[in-house]
């Protein structure tokens, strides 16, 4: 048995103790995840494993301001289209409305091949699907809570936002000046890429092989920009919760 193989680390999870062969610990986690850590950490094993854990600290801590931002859009958002289609069960209704208009069939400039903008649609279909494998019943209530990040922000691209008659930007009461559709468009969807990292365990602690937070940061105040914007009142509301600066900061000076 070669020395590497020898190398034993310890690493904590929770409460418990569990002494780990480094090339365990890269087989669990795969070379190709781990061996960025580790180039990061100048290839000290030890100091790869803990960074590993850091991340995923990192992203435990954006999880509650994720889900509180997701569940006040969603809800923002199918308050001013019950209101816009004056139909409490518009998101079942609108299969055959906005999300089929003929506007949303292009040209595909790359092949030249006819293309429909469906995405609306069949995230509801899916939706409707999934619950009737469980005989759930259909209601407006579950769809919505069935919905992804990316149905809501998906109202905010051009298309559906002009079929909506640019009703959803009006959750925002207190955007700057100057701010509009395509601004709050750039930070939904930094903020949905990024959730869509954190929830696939990607690495959030990087900037190229160099370990840095920055970007990260920025996703954060584009999560606070946004609730703010809905209503400033919430970010008080949830001050509490919100541990990613606190969080970062305790790695940085691990």
């Amino acid at each position: 048995m070669t020395k590497h193989h020898r190398v034993k680390l310890t690493i904590f999870f929770g409460l418990e103790k569990y002494k780990m062969k480094f090339k365990d610990f890269r087989q669990y986690f795969s070379e190709a995840r781990v061996d960025r850590y580790l180039l990061a950490t100048g290839n000290s094993k030890r100091r790869a494993i803990q960074l590993y854990k850091d991340n995923l600290k990192a992203s435990q801590a954006f999880h509650p301001l994720i889900g509180v931002f997701e569940v006040v859009l969603r809800n923002r958002l199918n308050d001013i289209l019950t209101t816009h289609f004056n139909d409490p069960d518009w998101i079942i209704n609108q299969k055959s409305g906005f999300m089929s208009d003929p506007s949303l069939k292009f040209i595909f400039k790359r092949t030249g091949h006819k293309r429909t903008n469906d995405f609306l649609k069949r995230e509801i279909i899916k939706a409707e699907t999934r619950l009737q494998k469980t005989r759930t019943p259909l209601t407006c209530s579950k769809i919505i809570a069935e919905q992804t990040l990316g149905f809501w922000t998906d109202l905010f691209e051009v298309h559906h936002y002009r079929l909506l008659s640019g009703k959803p930007i009006k959750i925002f009461h207190s955007l700057p000046a100057g701010y509009g559709r395509k601004e709050v468009n750039r930070e939904l969807d930094k903020v949905r890429r990024f959730r869509n990292r954190i929830n696939h365990n990607e690495p959030i602690c990087f900037n190229g092989n160099q370990i840095n937070f920055t970007e990260t940061l920025e996703v954060h105040k584009s999560i606070t920009n946004l609730l703010t914007w809905i209503d400033p009142e919430i970010n008080k509301l949830i001050s509490d919760i919100d541990k990613v600066k606190k969080t970062i900061n305790k790695i940085k000076t691990e």
